[in-house]
């Protein structure tokens, strides 16, 4: 069996781009570094490369860089760092370092690692916050492909006619009907599943169970608390079995865990859970109504400031916690059956690595070799709605480019808005455009905040250039040296 230096796991919310580059970060740094290294991926087609305990057993030091639960309990005894996938991107070589000289030892709550005196032991290097936010973002994991899939195939049956669902309707189909009724299923299970997977990722397989019976109590035939209803319930699950593992542990898991795991733990869990979740759904769901009905206020009676707003969220961390507060509040809206939101949501995700293309294009002296390469590759990431490829650009010269990208999100959201545009999916990008009400409007105004954004970035880059010392004429021979 091969043995590696380091082991790594990368992971993001939409397992589609951060968890890929964050792997090509950290292999690349690892070569650079004369070590072996191997990466775990957990996309959304699910685990690549799994890590095997004999690979764990004889690794050095450990590098999780991801926004969603791997399981960090298998690598108790070993020096682990654990941080957002943004930052695998970011800074593979501090994170390899650091794993391999001054990492904490990792110790799960209950763990039976053992670790020498000298050596520095910590419970969890992941804080609280970050525990939370990758609880959600492995709900939201497993929730997407659900909304992708139902929104478009509600959208599609509309192609029949908008009442091509309703019996009592001239326009009835019936091919229409079962879409529609297919696609409702798959929308339908956006809050259990949402809420199942945040109690997944706090307790477990025990936390799943009572997540998903507590998010279809929220759900409520879709009459219940909704999206809010499935985020609290997830953690109030995954809460309530920590409590009840507690409340337990004078009984041995060698003799009683399958009576725990079959019996007490999903029993008692649910509930207590599900109780606590059947008392507050009436009052959840009031705020779920009046928080959609604001926004929707809001888009037609500020389509500017709400375009700005979600415009700077979405360029501001590129698939972070605040892009994904803009992503998510879209996501939930698009269950209510609100296609205008999501419209500005994905515009304002499009355009930023879209931007990078228009700006290598305009200035390509300014950029190396490598630089314009990923500038040209962006241009299909962006067409598919993955803001990820914009990542190296912006962490080039963050204060300078970041707010370039926000100013052409913007731009791209609030044209979206003021016309009206909607758009059924989460995702997707311009394979979508069939099922978008205006497709060449939407693509033009995603394209205006790209140029806008494009020209920022070409202006800063030139700069920049200048600044090494480097003259516009002779950037490039100068570059090919590199």
């Amino acid at each position: 069996m091969a043995k590696y230096d380091l082991i790594a796991a990368t992971g993001c919310a939409t397992g589609i781009a951060h968890t890929y580059m964050a792997q090509e970060a950290l292999e690349q740094a690892a070569k650079k570094m004369g070590l072996t290294i191997k990466v775990e991926t957990h996309g959304q087609t699910g685990v690549d490369d799994p890590l095997t305990q004999g690979e764990i057993d004889g690794a050095k030091g450990v590098v999780i860089a991801s926004d969603i639960d791997v399981d960090a309990d298998r690598f108790a005894g070993k020096p682990l760092v654990n941080v957002p996938v943004a930052a695998g991107i970011r800074e593979p070589d501090k994170l390899i370092k650091e794993a391999l000289s001054s990492a904490p030892v990792y110790m799960p709550k209950g763990g039976v690692a053992k670790a020498s005196a000298d050596e520095n032991v910590e419970t969890s290097t992941a804080g609280i916050g970050n525990k939370i936010y990758t609880s959600l973002m492995n709900g939201v994991s497993h929730m997407l492909p659900l909304v992708v899939a139902g929104g478009v195939l509600i959208e599609i049956s509309f192609f029949w006619g908008i009442y091509s669902a309703d019996p009592k309707n001239a326009e009835y189909n019936q091919f229409a009907a079962m879409l529609n009724s297919v696609g409702s299923a798959a929308m339908g299970l956006m809050v259990p599943v949402l809420a199942a997977y945040i109690g997944e990722a706090v307790a477990k397989r025990s936390g799943l169970i009572v997540g998903m019976a507590v998010g279809m109590i929220a759900y409520n035939g879709g009459q219940g608390s909704g999206f809010l209803g499935a985020i609290i319930g997830g953690y109030m699950a995954g809460l309530v079995i920590l409590m009840l593992q507690k409340v337990f542990a004078f009984m041995p898991d060698k003799e009683f865990r399958g009576l725990k795991a079959i019996f007490l733990y999903p029993v008692l869990g649910v509930f207590i859970a599900g109780s606590i979740m059947y008392l507050i759904n009436t009052p959840m769901k009031a705020l779920n109504l009046g928080l959609m009905a604001w926004l929707k206020g809001l888009e037609s009676s500020s389509p500017i400031i709400l375009g700005i707003v979600v415009g700077v969220m979405c360029a501001a961390d590129f698939g972070g916690p605040i892009n994904k507060a803009a992503y998510l509040t879209g996501t939930a809206l698009l269950a209510q059956g609100n296609y205008f939101f999501m419209a500005g949501v994905s515009a304002a995700c499009i355009a930023p690595p879209l931007a990078t293309t228009i700006s290598v294009l305009l200035n390509p002296k300014a950029y190396n070799r490598d630089e314009r390469s990923a500038g040209y590759v962006n241009a299909l990431l962006g067409s598919t709605h993955i803001t990820e490829g914009a990542i190296p650009f912006a962490a080039k010269n963050p204060l300078m480019n970041i707010p370039a990208f926000m100013v052409g999100s913007a731009i791209a959201a609030v044209l979206t808005y003021m016309s009206r545009i909607q758009v059924p999916a989460p995702h997707g990008g311009f394979i979508v455009l069939p099922l978008v009400n205006k497709p060449v409007l939407w693509v033009a105004w995603i394209l205006v905040g790209a140029a806008a954004s494009g020209v920022l970035l070409a202006m800063i880059a030139g700069r920049s250039a200048k600044k090494r010392g480097v003259k516009s004429g002779v950037v490039e021979a100068a570059l090919a040296t590199e």
